[in-house]
């Protein structure tokens, strides 16, 4: 009797472990189809155990909690989402997603649903990306947070960009990290702008539209222009400009422009935009308000890479974020 309860466990066990490989092989697997909610991995949390530092930490920022493990021997990076803390109020009621990226080289993003609703929706899903040993240090984890509402609309709640080099000493360790929110990445002292993107990989033609802008230091009433170029490597391939809007701290432009870019220069171009005052002197160079660069991860980080990641995945849609500007370097 014993001997046969020991060989019904094995086969089990024999079982479970195929599972395990059959699901990695597809990208993306759920944790709780393996263990209940709250048990130790012991393969993949190592030190500290799941369930001793699942507590968010104290404060009142939006915050994701992952663990992130890179297995050498199959090349892989494991990233398992757990949960999110202290969702604002206002999304509490929608359905909250998660956009994983593994940036320079993953253009798609890989994609989880929340398992409920209210301030600390739970994911508990892993995904597996095949990395090698040489490229994962180089690499850096992108990671959205959307909320959606019953009508389809999206909403970005933030963002987390965790660079791996350095981080894979601790194997399966469970992380907390801040969300870094649309409000955050809106606010400049110099202002911000409005654009759309669009890519259209039939045509290989690059759409940018120049939405608003807001909150401008002026430094004349000669009012304000946006120049685009279209930057592949170092070189300069196309530069082209709005038309002047006079005298506004919040210019309303909605200005088109088109530029031609094969579908293979994507990971290496970018488009530099800069605001600008006419000079009251001709003669003179045109007074720089603000900069702001859109691009691969060569060029962009943050919410700017996000947004050419965005594009990329999405073609054929129009792409539209706001943006701080920057000072020129």
């Amino acid at each position: 009797m014993q001997q046969n309860h020991d060989e019904l466990k094995e086969e089990e066990g024999m079982k479970m472990e195929g599972q395990r490989d059959i699901l990695a092989h597809h990208g993306s697997l759920s944790v709780r189809s393996w263990y209940p909610v709250g048990t130790v991995l012991a393969g993949l949390y190592s030190v500290p155990a799941l369930n001793e530092v699942v507590a968010s930490p104290p404060g009142m920022a939006t915050r994701l909690c992952f663990a992130v493990e890179y297995r050498h021997s199959s090349e892989q990076l494991m990233v398992t989402l757990l949960h999110l803390g202290n969702l604002p109020p206002r999304f509490h009621g929608n359905i909250t997603l998660v956009e994983l990226r593994l940036l320079p080289d993953d253009c798609r993003p890989r994609q989880a649903k929340a398992r409920g609703t209210g301030p600390d929706p739970e994911f508990n899903d892993s995904f597996v990306f095949q990395v090698s040993g040489e490229c994962v240090s180089l690499s850096t984890l992108s990671v959205c947070v959307l909320s959606v509402e019953q009508d389809g609309k999206r909403h970005a709640v933030g963002r987390v960009l965790f660079p791996l080099e350095g981080e894979l000493g601790q194997a399966g360790r469970v992380l907390w990290k801040d969300l870094e929110s649309e409000e955050d990445t809106q606010r400049s002292e110099l202002g911000d702008v409005q654009v759309s993107l669009s890519y259209s990989s039939s045509l290989q033609r690059l759409s940018v539209v120049i939405l608003r802008a807001r909150g401008l230091q002026l430094l004349t009433d000669s009012g304000v222009c946006v120049q685009v170029s279209l930057q592949i490597h170092t070189q300069v391939v196309k530069t082209k400009r709005s038309c002047v809007v006079n005298g506004e701290t919040a210019p309303y432009f909605n200005h088109r422009m088109t530029f031609k870019l094969r579908l293979q220069h994507l990971d290496e171009a970018c488009l530099r935009l800069e605001l600008q005052q006419p000079n009251l002197i001709h003669s003179e160079p045109p007074a720089l308000l603000g900069v702001l660069v859109l691009g691969p991860f060569m060029y962009a980080r943050g919410p700017q890479l996000q947004h050419w990641m965005d594009m990329i995945s999405t073609p054929q849609e129009v792409v539209k974020q706001r943006h701080r500007l920057g000072r020129a370097t």
